[in-house]
């Protein structure tokens, strides 16, 4: 196990699914009762037509699909019906002909010219018949010129047979070379799994090509089959809804050379939004899977189907890997193909972990700062400056700070209420605070003001830099050329 936990990191767990060796007799869970699925696990849908009425007869004006759609049995039935009542007819009129002329009396007798030479009886008709049409040509029965009927029947049989043999063989060939078998070496996952993947939470499963030869092409698609009822009261049984398995991205197109792991992200637009752990107890739905492509020897379109059912979807596991770096090639061992393993995964939906988010979210607390006219304008500062929402200072300010942010003692000594009451016009808040003085006040809060040592003052100017010393000091005419246009014009104001 700790060869594992090196090679998968620390999230690997172990999954103990046995509970001999406790002490206690623990009846037996109950069998879960088997669910009716719409698509099973190799790819066959369960539905059958029903009380077609008179439409059946839509099957025999498409009688080659409906052939080639027959299974193998009934193909084989057809196949070998038809060549013999059609032999078995033909040999029938190659009899009748020999029979009307009199020519199955007359057989032994040198002097006389039959039909068809040698044909005496029914068999030798067939016989006939057979030779004739497998072009065989012993050579012992054949048409002589006195009979124009046997040259009529004989262009008959030669076409009626071109038609038998091209549909039946065309049928039977085309059922062969259909790609569904393609589709067995085409796998997928017994499981799917959710966990998390880039820091979202992800719907995965996987797929894999035993072949060698490529898919064309190839292209994935998923459906999710749950029945719902409308706000109109409409019942709708295996209403289908789209999941995103990277259509916006190009991600559902696939380079199916070895396995991949198909993600669908579960946010505000996916239909497991609201699907957490404990709810996905009493869910019912089935993720259907349909994998197109083109098979690369045959040229056919291929499509492969499976679907996942709610009991088949894993909450917190992760597959194992599967490719491995040997000498000179990447090894696939489709021996953990099927294999997951537990990781940490938070038990709740997306949806409750948004809008957990938004209730601890510390955006909101710099709207206290507008609620209310108590709340001072320094006391506004610190709350800004303790979250993320405050801005960095102009370029122009920063080189005259060296700093990307003026400090807190600056902003405190600066910072008084007659910033209120000057219109300094779209200039930062920040910019507004630095050009005021500490000695200006309204006569409201000048005993605040005053309230303020000297030694304070002094301390505070002293851990700053030298040009923001002399600013701070009161020397804004000297530092004037120094300062950008705006502030240049505030500070000219602020001392007339």
């Amino acid at each position: 196990m700790s060869a594992l936990r090196k090679k998968f990191g620390d999230d690997y767990q172990v999954v103990t699914t046995s509970s001999s060796g406790s002490g206690f007799n623990q009846p037996p869970p109950e069998k879960k009762r088997k669910r009716q699925r719409f698509v099973d696990k190799n790819g066959r849908c369960n539905v059958q037509h029903g009380n077609l009425g008179g439409e059946t007869s839509r099957y025999l004006s498409d009688l080659f699909t409906t052939l080639v759609d027959l299974k193998w049995r009934w193909n084989l039935f057809i196949f070998i019906l038809t060549y013999t009542v059609a032999w078995l007819f033909m040999a029938f009129m190659w009899w009748c002909i020999a029979y009307i002329r009199g020519d199955l009396n007359k057989a032994h007798n040198d002097k006389y010219t039959p039909c068809v030479a040698n044909v005496y009886n029914f068999p030798s008709a067939f016989l006939f018949f057979i030779e004739t049409e497998a072009t065989i040509g012993y050579g012992y029965r054949y048409i002589t010129d006195k009979c124009p009927e046997g040259i009529i029947l004989f262009l008959f049989q030669s076409i009626l047979g071109s038609i038998v043999d091209a549909f039946l063989i065309g049928c039977m060939f085309i059922k062969m070379s259909q790609p569904k078998k393609r589709a067995e070496t085409l796998m997928f996952s017994e499981h799917a799994v959710i966990s998390m993947r880039d820091g979202k939470l992800t719907l995965m499963f996987r797929v894999g090509n035993l072949r060698n030869s490529h898919m064309v092409s190839a292209q994935i698609r998923c459906k999710l089959l749950k029945s719902r009822q409308t706000p109109e009261g409409e019942f709708l049984p295996l209403d289908q809804l789209e999941l995103d398995v990277g259509f916006s991205t190009g991600a559902d197109q696939l380079f199916l050379v070895s396995p991949l792991t198909i993600c669908h992200v579960i946010d505000t637009k996916s239909p497991f939004y609201d699907l957490s752990q404990r709810s996905m107890q009493t869910e019912q739905f089935e993720i259907v899977v349909i994998l197109e492509g083109i098979v690369e020897t045959t040229g056919m379109t291929c499509q492969a189907r499976t679907s996942y059912t709610e009991d088949e979807v894993l909450w917190g596991h992760r597959f194992f890997p599967v490719i491995s770096l040997e000498e000179g090639f990447f090894k696939v061992d489709y021996s953990q193909f099927h294999a997951t393993f537990e990781v940490p995964t938070p038990p709740y939906s997306v949806k409750e972990q948004e809008e957990a988010l938004l209730l601890s979210s510390p955006l909101m607390a710099p709207s206290l700062c507008n609620s209310g006219e108590k709340n001072s304008s320094l006391d506004c500062l610190e709350t800004l400056e303790d979250n993320d929402s405050t801005t960095k200072l102009p370029t122009k300010l920063q080189k005259i700070t060296g700093r990307e942010g003026l400090p807190k003692k600056l902003l405190r000594m600066s910072s008084t209420t007659s910033e209120m009451t000057y219109s300094f016009g779209d200039l930062p808040m920040k910019l507004q605070r630095i050009s005021s003085v500490p000695g200006v006040s309204d006569d409201k809060h000048a005993g605040k003001a005053s309230k303020i040592s000297s030694e304070t003052i002094s301390k505070s100017v002293a851990d700053l830099p030298p040009k923001l010393q002399r600013l701070a000091g009161g020397g804004g005419g000297r530092m004037d050329g120094h300062l950008p246009p705006k502030l240049r014009k505030m500070n000219s104001d602020r001392f007339t």
